[in-house]
């Protein structure tokens, strides 16, 4: 997915409230830039990195700026959560996920049990319909680890159990993690920040649930799913 909107290279000087940021651009100028991320951005930022924003001249925008990017030294990570169903709805569009290529229809977003997930694929015919929730990855753990979640999701949770429930009534059921950063090849639960979370990831995978990870390929111009990492449950 290329970015359709102009592109700047600046310096973060602060996020706070959620979804703002301090952004120098490199004429010297401090400008504040939306922060389209709802998480804690643990290991995303630090002041002084350097990262990538979109500049939007709509007069109705607030802010004319977005935080899109951040680079820490190694690798550019994708801090716009808005992106993420994008890419793999042109993954699942371009047959990149292998595991899923076979299926002719993809609904967006698909109200089901206490859960709207993300992507309802269907239409093989013998062949079980298949649910699909997606998650996006950003946590850098330690040595070559990647970590979910970065904060208690009692969200994740629920999305966890109906998926197993969705298995359990003969559909295929499907959780689908996007790596944003590209200086880790393992992906692994955080069972020290929500053990609830992790240890139910373990339960839907003996049940069952598929679990999928995929590491996407960044640079100043886009932004794409690449291929997959290891899992460690």
């Amino acid at each position: 997915m290329k970015f359709t909107l102009p592109t700047k290279i600046a310096i973060i000087e602060d996020r706070y409230k959620r979804f703002l940021s301090d952004i120098r651009l490199d004429n010297g100028e401090m400008v504040n830039a939306h922060v389209p991320n709802t998480g804690s951005m643990k290991t995303c930022w630090e002041p002084n990195w350097k990262v990538l924003v979109t500049q939007n001249d709509n007069p109705k925008r607030k802010l004319k700026y977005t935080l899109e990017m951040t680079h820490n030294g190694d690798t550019w990570i994708c801090v716009n959560t808005g992106m993420t169903n994008k890419l793999v709805q042109e993954a699942l569009d371009n047959k990149v996920i292998t595991e899923l290529i076979d299926y002719p229809e993809i609904k967006a977003e698909k109200k089901v049990l206490e859960s709207r997930l993300d992507f309802f694929l269907s239409g093989i015919e013998g062949k079980p319909d298949c649910y699909l929730e997606v998650k996006n990855v950003t946590l850098k753990g330690p040595d070559n680890y990647v970590l979910f979640p970065d904060s208690v999701t009692t969200r994740g949770q629920k999305h966890l159990k109906d998926l197993m429930q969705l298995k359990k009534e003969g559909f295929r059921a499907v959780m689908l993690y996007v790596v944003n950063r590209e200086d880790a090849d393992t992906f692994a639960p955080a069972f020290d920040i929500d053990p609830t979370y992790s240890n139910l990831l373990r339960e839907a995978f003996e049940v069952g649930v598929e679990i999928l990870v995929y590491q996407t390929k960044l640079t100043e111009e886009e932004i794409y799913i690449d291929k997959k990492i290891k899992v460690e449950l």
